[in-house]
């Protein structure tokens, strides 16, 4: 009853706010925006919608490093110098949550957010409200080596996990000594295998485990959840995904001996490249001659969960903010299909909004990137440094045989009990 209570007073309150911005026929209302993207960037996008020469509102957008932005954000709130909105990385929600003005549903309701955005950016929707309009996708992706995939007489990259045991037959080079001089695929080990931890959880989702739940206010993991099987929707995708790094296995592929996965697949030693789409502009960067493809993230044959991981970003309001109703205003704009169309076009990523995603682009990659987006799913993800670390931790407990599979599971489920406790809301 309390907490009905208090759900009914925020959206009370919450529509008054909102509703008190009409527009002003006298100055317009200075509204700061921080985010992590170039200045020319966002003045790129800004000219796409109606902000442009608006005589309503003035926007003043502050670029911030993103290894700098957490801590200047908060020193910013704390002295009364932050911003009134601020782009909000998915995996940074939980983190900043007591920071945000949530959006009551009854202003934006959850009926409007599922028609105009994809499932995925659902994450940003929590019990007491939407923390943020998302603007853009970053979607997980498979880069694969065509001259690899032709001198193994392969035409087509691999669209299903079971497929990759006899590809590591197929390409995986190895001399006598089990020294690995080309590798199939980048799995079995953490630390030299870049985006991780985003791999195996893209294994353990499509496993039709999503990590972590809404309870309540708060948010519980359920990452040892067995779902009522004899195994662990986890346990059975760590263990696909380490035996590639185990010798005593046909599909050895890996080991922690090798450099990074990223720069083996730019030396061209390497068949297939797990990473986001935003890399690709830099591996093309990195190695002009490299002759690869993009395809989407393969699947379980006859599974019911099609799932590419991805990063969203979203822009939220603070509650620090003394213009609400003006900021919610920039927001509606910048996240609406003009606004989510600009930034697509200027950063080369897939939109959020459902409309924009029936227009498939004609260029190869950015097809690819399209059909990532519309299956993108993320994870709450309490804090990504501090939740990387539990990741490491288990494959490598793993692989070092200190721990059988299913108790690293275990141990790393309540290390994320642990630390989703940190973020808790009192109910």
């Amino acid at each position: 009853m309390i907490l009905t209570g208090i759900f009914i007073i925020l959206a009370v309150g919450g529509v008054i706010i909102f509703s008190a911005y009409k527009g002003s026929s006298g100055d317009a209302v200075t509204v700061v925006i921080w985010g992590t993207i170039p200045e020319a960037t966002f003045s790129e996008v800004v000219q796409a919608t109606s902000l442009y020469q608006s005589k309503e509102f003035k926007i003043e957008y502050k670029q911030k490093n993103v290894t700098e932005f957490d801590t200047d954000f908060v020193e910013a709130l704390a002295s009364g110098r932050g911003p009134d909105i601020f782009m909000l990385p998915s995996d940074k929600m939980l983190k900043h949550r007591n920071k945000i003005f949530p959006i009551p549903y009854n202003v934006f309701t959850q009926r409007q957010f599922k028609d105009y955005f994809i499932e995925g950016t659902e994450i940003y929707m929590a019990p007491e409200g939407t923390l943020a309009f998302p603007i853009w996708t970053d979607p997980l992706v498979m880069y694969w080596n065509r001259t690899i995939f032709t001198e193994a007489k392969l035409t087509q990259p691999p669209k299903y996990w079971d497929e990759f045991h006899n590809l590591a037959k197929l390409i995986t080079k190895k001399d006598g000594a089990l020294n690995i001089q080309r590798s199939a695929v980048a799995f079995g080990e953490f630390s030299n295998i870049s985006n991780a931890k985003a791999i195996i959880l893209n294994l353990v989702m499509q496993a039709g485990n999503p990590v972590a739940v809404w309870n309540g206010l708060n948010v519980s993991s359920v990452f040892a959840d067995s779902s009522g099987g004899v195994v662990m929707p986890a346990e059975a995708a760590v263990n696909f995904y380490t035996e590639f790094g185990n010798p005593a296995k046909s599909s050895y592929s890996w080991n922690r001996s090798l450099s990074a996965s990223r720069d083996y697949f730019l030396s061209g030693d390497l068949g297939i490249y797990f990473g986001f789409a935003s890399e690709i502009s830099n591996l093309q960067l990195k190695n002009p001659n490299l002759n690869f493809d993009v395809s989407e993230v393969p699947t379980e044959r006859e599974s019911k969960y099609y799932v590419s991981f991805a990063n969203f970003q979203g822009l939220a309001i603070t509650k620090a903010t003394k213009v609400p109703a003006a900021a919610f205003s920039v927001i509606s704009i910048l996240s609406g299909k003009d606004g989510v169309k600009a930034f697509s076009e200027a950063l080369n990523l897939p939109p959020t909004r459902r409309d924009l995603l029936d227009f498939k682009p004609t260029d190869a990659y950015m097809s690819v990137f399209y059909d990532s987006a519309i299956r993108a799913k993320t994870w709450l993800d309490p804090e990504p440094t501090e939740s990387n670390t539990i990741f490491k931790n288990m494959i490598e407990s793993i692989t070092s045989g200190r721990s059988r599979t299913g108790e690293a599971v275990l141990k790393a489920h309540r290390e994320l009990t642990n630390l989703l406790s940190k973020y808790a809301i009192s109910q």
